[in-house]
């Protein structure tokens, strides 16, 4: 499974990025496409169309995972051992849910992402 981050949620929607080359690849290739809850608040507040909205929601199969205690607590873990840096909590929270769900993650910001590889986050 690829969870996606919000950014691969806008740029996906766009016919002629890497990202929508991508997921179509990934499709294709029947990998089973998701995202967290934060991720989707993120994407939502757009701007985007509703139109947009739900292509993409119909895209990851309306897999839009909650963000739970156990996500919860691994993102504060993340949080504390990148440095408590404010502008880092969403990253943290859609870090966890990648991790605590088995997934990779799909970004375009994978600088803002490296630093959870030792904490077991995988990057697609």
């Amino acid at each position: 499974m690829i969870h996606l981050d919000a950014n691969y949620l806008i740029l996906g929607a766009r016919v002629s990025t890497a990202e929508n080359a991508n997921l179509q690849r990934w499709l294709a290739q029947g990998e089973r496409l998701s995202t967290s809850a934060v991720a989707w608040m993120e994407f939502v507040t757009g701007p985007v169309t509703p139109a947009v909205i739900d292509s993409i929601r119909q895209m990851i199969e309306n897999r839009i995972l909650p963000v739970g205690r156990e996500e919860a607590e691994l993102a504060a873990q993340l949080f504390n051992a990148i440095g408590r840096k404010r502008p880092a909590r969403y990253d943290c929270m859609i870090a966890a849910a990648a991790i605590q769900a088995g997934a990779r993650l799909a970004t375009s910001n994978t600088a803002d992402y490296r630093a959870f590889a030792a904490q077991g986050l995988q990057l697609a």
